[in-house]
């Protein structure tokens, strides 16, 4: 569990651009590729991070990532208003050991984990990591008001990942490894991960992942541009806006793990969807902060659980296709990569009405793949039991 919120980390890249852009004076484009810098690593190296896990074994894998978001946690000491460039780099090593965490985790959890209740504690996980996203913006107001400067935020999760890495280090956990004679054998290939493109299925839900990242990233980042341009907050009081959406999809997290467990993920995603664009669309017609927020926080309990429903619809399909689908959606989270400097260049085109327009974009392709999955436009046989 200390290892989702390590992975939580992740999040922080939302809030802290408005801080970056404003300290080193970037302008929106080029702002909006400091998440690319954490997002992009999920495309490039997620399937290698299955590789070495084989390899060198799943703790050592998340030892590894711990080690790297150490590294990334001191960079941002070094940045200032005329070198923003340490903060591209400790964002891409953020990016590195994120994908790395994401990849082994979980599995690492099947070793000390009966399989029975394995579901349950990455569901468990996910609530983790989702505190830590409402909370990073707290940390950091905290750390601009009370220690002075907002960048402390960076050391201070620097020790939280050093304090889990320790910690894990001196645990005794099952090598894997060990069970087949401490021969490493990987079924999964990249051949065998892209051949699974071709079912229409499989390639409609990953583009879907690929959408809800970047949907989830994207809010994050707009949110605080909007509370600014509209609202006419400082960038310390704007990040109360994605404190909101934290606690939304935190919120959402616990109640998706009981009501997936109850109710068809087919039948769920449309409400989801449809209740995200009234959220979203809403924010139009917002005459105040309040209202906004209260949108915001609408849109994010809707929108929450949208990764786990896409992810678990196509393993329920294809289940002896574990390893391959988990590794293509894991390479979709580089969807948050590809929206934020879509969101830099419509704000810079349209003003604030630009971000709600790319959100709803990506809210469209949403709601075109719930429909046709509630129309059963793929034909598919349900795993056998």
């Amino acid at each position: 569990m200390a290892g989702f919120f390590v992975m939580g980390f992740a999040d922080i890249v939302g809030t802290v651009v408005n801080q970056v852009k404003s300290e080193c004076a970037l302008d929106d484009v080029t702002a909006g590729f400091l998440p690319s810098m954490i997002f992009a690593w999920f495309f490039l190296i997620s399937l290698p991070s299955g590789v070495l896990a084989g390899r060198i074994g799943r703790k050592n894998t998340v030892l590894v990532s711990l080690a790297v978001t150490v590294a990334a946690m001191l960079l941002p000491l070094a940045a200032g208003a005329d070198r923003p460039w340490p903060y591209f780099a400790a964002f891409a090593l953020i990016g590195i050991g994120n994908t790395i965490l994401q990849a082994a985790l979980p599995a690492l959890m099947g070793n000390v984990v009966p399989p029975a209740l394995l579901a349950s504690r990455i569901s468990l996980g996910q609530f983790v990591k989702a505190i830590c996203a409402a909370l990073t913006p707290v940390f950091i107001y905290v750390a601009a008001s009370a220690m002075g400067n907002w960048r402390l935020v960076f050391p201070i999760y620097g020790v939280v990942a050093a304090a889990t890495a320790t910690w894990l280090m001196f645990s005794r956990i099952p090598d894997e490894r060990e069970a087949s004679g401490g021969i490493a054998v990987s079924r999964t290939t990249f051949g065998s991960c892209f051949a699974l493109l071709r079912n229409p299925l499989v390639l409609a839900l990953t583009i879907g992942i690929f959408f809800a990242v970047g949907l989830d990233v994207g809010f994050s980042v707009a949110i605080p541009e909007f509370l600014k341009g509209e609202y006419k907050m400082d960038v310390n009081s704007a990040g109360v806006g994605p404190t909101v959406y934290f606690v939304g999809k935190t919120i959402a997290a616990a109640a998706g793990a009981v009501l997936l467990a109850k109710c068809s993920p087919v039948k769920c995603f449309p409400w989801c969807v449809g209740l995200t664009i009234i959220a979203v669309a809403g924010i139009f017609a917002c005459p105040g902060s309040v209202s906004f927020l209260v949108c915001v926080f609408v849109a994010a309990f809707a929108s929450a659980n949208t990764f786990g429903i896409c992810m678990g619809i196509a393993l329920d399909k294809m289940p002896e296709k574990a390893n391959e689908i988990t590794s293509l959606m894991v390479m979709a989270i580089a969807g948050g990569a590809v929206v934020p400097p879509v969101l830099g260049f419509a704000q810079k085109q349209a003003g604030c009405s630009g971000l709600v327009w790319v959100l709803l974009a990506c809210l469209a392709y949403q709601a075109a793949l719930s429909a046709a999955l509630s129309a059963s436009c793929f034909c598919l046989p349900k795993a056998q039991k």
